[in-house]
């Protein structure tokens, strides 16, 4: 039977990609010829974790295995077999496609091809392949997640080996042409005797071709870890929790292929004095009783900028917002959010003889009025306005 991918990795059709790398990572790490020397279950175990994460990690790869999975009950390409006896070749893929679709090529035809055969009919080895892509974390100050910064990231991934370049060959050797397979990385298994359906061939793990002196350094994998650190700009405006995209920052391609993208997550530490609400910054300042009722001029400060001033109207209750343009958070547009400045009054636990005579003075000016009254006579009225 062709190999189930998912099987390989331990996870269902439907998990997520997180789910596979998560999954892979730890297989590859528990059965590295590194950690098993000598034992050639252990590296053939590896190669084919490293085969099916090559399918099912990528995801247009996996969108194509899937596709092929579900059009051919979950299975590849297969041929009749005769009353004779005499198999009679039925390729799925020449049904689907190519010549049944008058040799314009293209359509399911081509879908197993770019899977099994790597696609334009070379084989998968043969193909360019993309880089993996890799996520990191990285934790910002409060400031420079509103300024933007340039940050150093030390990465760790997959790459070809540096001693055999990804070959799996020996330095001065090369791999051969599978005799199995002939170098197309898969093989015809009959089942059931009623037809045959392609295999991976269990030779070369279906890479189409065999190491016969393997790279001391990574046992015939091909494969490696690398090591590097990268400096990543992180925009201006960026918020705790965003996800950000770095194209071609990921893993090394193979054969050529592109690198992968980076994802970097972003954690922005918290401030002591400002806050974020949406493009706007947030500031609670504290005024006395008397600038909140006879209004006064303060000081603010501003997040990396000079104080400004803030004008308190006569009679300002407590919580009041009052709104500085232009000095927030920048926007893609190029232009900033406000400063959202709410005052605090305070009430002083303690007062002096001078003030508790003050006090008393405004208490005896404004007698007369009960701010309660209200209350009371909405409880009386069984609660209606």
């Amino acid at each position: 039977m062709p190999t189930d991918f998912y099987k390989v990795l331990g996870v269902t059709k439907d998990a997520s990609a997180a789910d596979i790398k998560k999954a892979y990572r730890k297989l590859a790490r528990a059965n590295h010829p590194d950690s098993h020397p000598g034992d050639k279950a252990a590296e053939d175990r590896f190669k084919a974790i490293a085969e099916a994460y090559d399918v099912v990690g990528h995801e247009e790869q996996r969108k194509k295995y899937d596709e092929i999975r579900s059009y051919s009950g979950g299975f590849g390409p297969f041929t009749t077999t005769t009353g004779g006896g005499q198999g009679q070749p039925f390729d799925l893929g020449d049904f689907l496609g190519g010549d049944a679709a008058g040799g314009s090529g293209g359509g399911f035809g081509d879908l197993f091809g770019s899977v099994f055969r790597g696609g334009g009919g070379r084989t998968r080895t043969q193909a360019p392949r993309r880089g993996a892509d890799l996520e990191t974390d990285a934790t910002i100050s409060f400031s420079d997640a509103i300024e933007g910064v340039t940050v150093s990231l030390r990465l760790s991934s997959d790459a070809p080996c540096p001693d055999c370049h990804g070959t799996g060959a020996r330095a001065g050797t090369v791999p051969k042409v599978c005799p199995d397979c002939d170098g197309v990385g898969m093989r015809a298994a009959s089942v059931g005797g009623a037809f045959t359906m392609n295999e991976t061939c269990p030779t070369c793990r279906g890479r189409g071709l065999v190491v016969e002196d393997p790279c001391p350094t990574c046992h015939g994998s091909g494969r490696g870890l690398s090591n590097r650190t990268i400096q990543a700009r992180i925009p201006a405006g960026v918020k705790d929790g965003q996800r950000i995209r770095l194209r071609g920052k990921g893993a090394s391609g193979e054969r050529g292929g592109p690198a992968g993208d980076l994802y970097v997550t972003v954690k922005v530490a918290s401030h002591q004095l400002f806050g974020r609400k949406g493009d706007n910054l947030t500031l609670s300042v504290p005024v006395s009783f008397d600038e909140a009722a006879l209004g006064a001029e303060i000081k603010v400060p501003t997040l990396n900028g000079s104080p400004v001033t803030v004008k308190i109207p006569p009679g300002t209750p407590n919580a009041r917002t009052f709104r500085v343009r232009g000095r927030g958070v920048s926007r893609k547009d190029g232009h900033k959010g406000d400063l959202l400045v709410t005052v605090e009054v305070q009430v002083p636990a303690v007062l002096n003889e001078q003030a508790r005579d003050a006090v008393e003075a405004y208490r005896d000016a404004t007698a007369g009025g009960d701010l309660r009254a209200n209350l009371f006579a909405t409880t009386r009225n069984g609660g209606a306005t």
